[in-house]
């Protein structure tokens, strides 16, 4: 009882009402969950497995990551965790343009602290490996534990290339999982479906420049090791490469959001438009998104306040 009573009051005194807020923290959260899970996995891949050839545990390591940042979030902020997913439910009017640069900061600090998380966790790691330098070039570099590099063969046009490829398959097929009309997903499952559909395009288009798909899963780290050690030189191996992950994924995420639209969602009858509206289908519809806090039927007796159009629809 005495448990129960402190929690309690913690709640009372700790909960937050405002509903930008909330979802920043929840954002937040579940960023640093999959970041924490997927560089922790690159850093045993490099630090303890040095041929670095076993990439399925850092595909696997990054799969996973998603999957349980979905879950840790995905009630309250829609976990996203990625600026393209973002970009992408913004152009399909299922998300306020204004929020977009706030959950794109909240992404990118979430990144930034999980590599200053992971760079604690594997400090002896780092340093052993490495021989005591950190260092974005030669055999011993430890910089590809945060970030990512093309392949030596790659050059930066055909890497830009293989992200806007990459990325528009996954929102694509993002936007057919959340699309109501179409396949459903078992409820709960939705998390576990991206995970597998993360694992599947790391393990088929990884190899050119290891698939980051996600420019905050890229410049909160590069800015961490920036500081942390490694130097400017994060920014100018691979010729340039660091603006790739982050320009990139946007215009993928601007194609596959096009072409599922073109091809799927706008040859749905017109009819059930507004069905689909209540059902969270993806379809290009005009409604408004209320940005402040909305009552629920059943809330109104506890006087307990939930985000207007809660839940969110299952999001990446």
């Amino acid at each position: 009882m005495g448990t129960k009573s402190f929690l309690t009051r913690a709640r009372g005194l700790l909960r937050i009402r405002n509903q930008l807020v909330r979802e920043c923290l929840a954002e937040l959260l579940a960023t640093f969950v999959m970041m924490t899970i997927t560089l922790s996995s690159a850093a045993q891949k490099i630090t303890f497995f040095e041929t670095k050839g076993n990439l399925l545990t850092s595909y696997l390591g990054g799969a996973l990551g998603v999957m349980a940042g979905i879950y840790v979030a995905g009630g309250i902020s829609g976990a996203h965790m990625n600026p393209a997913f973002s970009l992408a439910i913004c152009l399909i009017e299922q998300f306020p343009w204004w929020k977009f640069p706030i959950f794109v900061i909240v992404q990118t600090l979430g990144s930034f602290i999980s590599a200053g998380a992971v760079y604690i966790l594997y400090y002896d790691a780092i340093w052993h490996y490495s021989n005591g330098t950190l260092t974005a070039f030669g055999p011993r570099e430890t910089a590809s534990i945060f970030v990512t590099y093309p392949a030596d063969y790659v050059s930066v046009a055909n890497g830009f290339l293989d992200q806007v490829i990459g990325t528009g398959v996954l929102i694509l097929v993002v936007m057919g999982l959340m699309d109501t009309r179409n396949k459903a997903v078992p409820k709960g499952l939705e998390p576990v479906v991206v995970a597998l559909l993360v694992l599947s395009i790391e393990c088929s288009m990884g190899a050119n420049c290891g698939c980051p798909l996600n420019p905050a899963r890229d410049i909160g780290p590069r800015l961490f090791i920036c500081l942390a050690g490694w130097g400017l030189e994060v920014f100018s191996r691979g010729n340039g490469w660091w603006w790739v992950p982050l320009v990139a994924p946007l215009l993928g995420a601007a194609v596959g959001t096009s072409l599922y639209q073109l091809f799927v969602a706008f040859h749905y009858p017109e009819e059930d438009s507004e069905v689909l509206a209540e059902q969270g289908s993806i379809v290009l519809v005009n409604t408004t998104i209320e940005p402040d806090i909305g009552m629920s039927p059943k809330e109104k007796d506890t006087e307990e306040t939930v985000p207007a159009g809660y839940p969110p629809p299952p999001c990446m």
